[in-house]
């Protein structure tokens, strides 16, 4: 009998079970900037796998490529008020992904995939800069709010997961993701909705729950695209895990691509709200 699924599951619980009770612990005792530095070390582990799948071989690269997402996080962390700190990085980004092209030539053929990748590469994976700013920004509900949040990605990868595994027949997009289901995309979007009423009812009851369902449903159902997003991008350059830094889980970008999007639905809700 193949016991390699539940030997995988077992590994993904306790990896839960060790790190979760952490990150509780700095979200809600420790320091306001002791979470920001767990974020932006998350931001470079996450950039640093990025980039050895869209630039292999090109250590400088690379290393400018972590860079340019540490320097985006940090623009969106102290000078997010400021619009002309943004226009900066929208017009920096596109400038400096050529600009390392030219300097780092490499094949031709992949000059136009890798300058691409330089300037979407900062902006997606400092997205998770929304969950500091959250923590920062709300006062004594930023901790729920941050909560609710990681809820939102990683129940709805819990009910995707078992989901797709117990009742899994019809393929989502099978060009993408061969794994994914249709009837696992269901089981995230329901464990979303969990989480919205979780949130609501347990630790964060200042969300009205006529809010946070709403929110649970496009927070889950970008969240999925999101992680459809991260596969499609393993998948064209032919890496089947982004890491292995998390045990069961993969890498840091296979844990967090579905959060980088929740982050910034959640945030952009704070604000528009």
């Amino acid at each position: 009998m193949n016991t390699a699924p539940r030997s995988n599951l077992t590994t993904r619980v306790l990896t839960a079970a060790i790190v979760a009770p952490l990150i509780l612990v700095l979200l809600y005792f420790g320091p306001v900037w002791g979470f920001s530095l767990f974020i932006f070390t998350a931001n470079a582990l996450s950039a640093r796998e990025f980039f050895l799948m869209t630039h292999p071989g090109d250590v400088v690269a690379r290393g400018v490529g972590i860079f340019l997402v540490l320097a985006v996080s940090a623009v969106l962390f102290l000078f997010r008020a400021d619009p002309r700190a943004l226009l900066t990085v929208m017009a920096g980004l596109p400038l400096a992904s050529i600009l390392l092209a030219l300097v780092r030539l490499g094949d031709v053929r992949t000059a136009a995939a890798r300058m691409a990748a330089t300037t979407f590469g900062p902006l997606w994976v400092s997205l998770l800069t929304f969950v500091a700013l959250l923590r920062e920004d709300l006062g004594t509900d930023g901790p729920g709010y941050v909560l609710m949040t990681i809820m939102f990605a990683w129940l709805a990868d819990t009910g995707g997961y078992f989901a797709g595994r117990f009742l899994g027949r019809r393929k989502l997009y099978e060009a993408v993701s061969p794994k994914k289901t249709v009837a696992g995309f269901i089981g995230a979007i329901l464990g979303a909705l969990a989480a919205a009423f979780l949130a609501h009812f347990w630790y964060l009851p200042v969300i009205p729950l006529g809010e946070a369902l709403p929110l649970a449903l496009v927070a889950g159902t970008l969240g999925q695209l999101g992680d459809l997003g991260e596969s499609l991008l393993k998948r064209s350059t032919g890496v089947k895990d982004s890491g292995e830094i998390v045990p069961g889980h993969g890498g840091m970008l296979d844990r967090l691509d579905a959060l980088f999007v929740t982050s910034a639905v959640v945030y952009l809700y704070t604000r528009w709200r």
